[in-house]
């Protein structure tokens, strides 16, 4: 941020990429601010990806503090609408925020947006229901027209695969379960294999329970050391486990709720798989560490 908004003609000073720590950059910023706008709004997207509050903390103080005498405003934009109760407090207040709620798209306007992708694809490649079809289940599911025209991507490509003369119904069907799998398996890029192995006991639990799709870290925390062990893997302690599921909570992939127990046994946490059970085992077994458990 601070590099996009040197102006070196105004500044005479250039930020370096690396090697100096975070105050520092925050001491640029100021002085950028200061020497070279009246006014700035900063857009922050996915602002739920931050680790932390500390930049929304800095950045809606500044003014206040006397660090940078010009305006600055911040847009963050977070496809998480709990997101603003997660903030801390003095964030809050600092931040006086005002909320936009943007809704879903519907059926109709789906259809619309994807009307407009025809030329993707060959002339009658479409059959007449596979546009009404892919924009009613994406209005069902999340209301998103990205994902909506992922799926239809999805069902031309598994029709190419089929060397099918159309695109039906049944692909688009095939291809909303491969386009989760997809979108799941890129919330978990980057995490670690141990945290796939959690996940993927949740799962198995899940599957087997019939009247039950919440547990405790305990029940969770046995089955994963089954699963470990299969593949000779790093047993972590249950407390480990237990850190790694309130992180996967924070992420949107578990949920977790703080149960009462019963009397004598004072309150602990259960999780639950937000996602269907069946997209995350397929999702976590793409990982080549995690084939031998298929």
């Amino acid at each position: 941020m601070t590099r996009e908004l040197n102006k070196t003609d105004k500044t005479d000073f250039d930020v370096p990429r690396a090697g100096i720590g975070s105050g520092e950059y925050y001491d640029y910023l100021w002085e950028i601010l200061n020497l070279a706008y009246d006014a700035v709004v900063i857009i922050l997207d996915e602002v739920d990806r931050l680790n932390d509050d500390d930049i929304l903390m800095q950045l809606s103080r500044a003014r206040e503090s006397g660090k940078a005498d010009c305006h600055l405003g911040v847009i963050a934009v977070s496809n998480k609408i709990e997101y603003r109760d997660q903030l801390n407090e003095r964030v809050k207040s600092s931040l006086r925020e005002e909320e936009f709620v943007f809704q879903p798209y519907d059926a109709n306007q789906l259809r619309g947006i994807m009307k407009h992708r025809r030329d993707a694809f060959h002339d009658d490649v479409l059959s007449d229901d596979v546009i009404p079809l892919t924009a009613a289940l994406a209005a069902q599911e999340h209301g998103d027209a990205r994902k909506a025209i992922e799926i239809l991507r999805h069902a031309g490509e598994l029709a190419e695969r089929e060397n099918a003369d159309q695109v039906v119904a049944e692909h688009v069907r095939d291809a909303q379960e491969w386009a989760e799998v997809d979108r799941f398996e890129e919330l978990l890029r980057g995490s670690t294999t141990q945290v796939k192995f959690i996940l993927y006991s949740l799962a198995l639990l899940t599957e087997e329970s019939s009247n039950e799709d919440e547990f405790s870290t305990s029940r969770i925390y046995k089955r994963y050391q089954n699963t470990a062990e299969a593949v000779d893997a790093k047993v972590l302690s249950e407390h480990r486990v237990y850190e790694l599921l309130k992180e996967q909570a924070f992420l949107g992939v578990v949920e977790s709720t703080r149960t009462g127990g019963g009397r004598g046994e004072g309150s602990y946490l259960e999780h639950r798989l937000v996602q269907d059970t069946g997209i995350v085992l397929k999702s976590v077994l793409r990982d080549s560490r995690l084939e031998d458990l298929a």
